[in-house]
């Protein structure tokens, strides 16, 4: 997580780090802004708006982030 004053594009670039290096999942929340960004090897970053939990898939099955106490 960062403060409102930090800049998201190292937190960007460390995330596209780990996905290169094995990472399959990788959730970069933006608290300021109410967003996550999900990467996933193989796809496109999605952005998240606000949203109330995020899922583990199929990498963390059953696993679920509640968020509620994060915004």
């Amino acid at each position: 997580m960062r403060t409102a004053s930090d800049n998201m594009k190292p937190f960007r670039e460390k995330m596209q780090k780990y996905i290169e290096n094995g990472a399959k999942l990788g959730w970069l929340i933006d608290r300021k802004n109410r967003k996550i960004e999900v990467y996933r090897q193989g796809f496109d970053v999605e952005i998240l708006d606000s949203p109330n939990s995020l899922s583990g898939e199929n990498i963390l099955p059953g696993f679920v982030l509640d968020l509620a106490e994060v915004w």
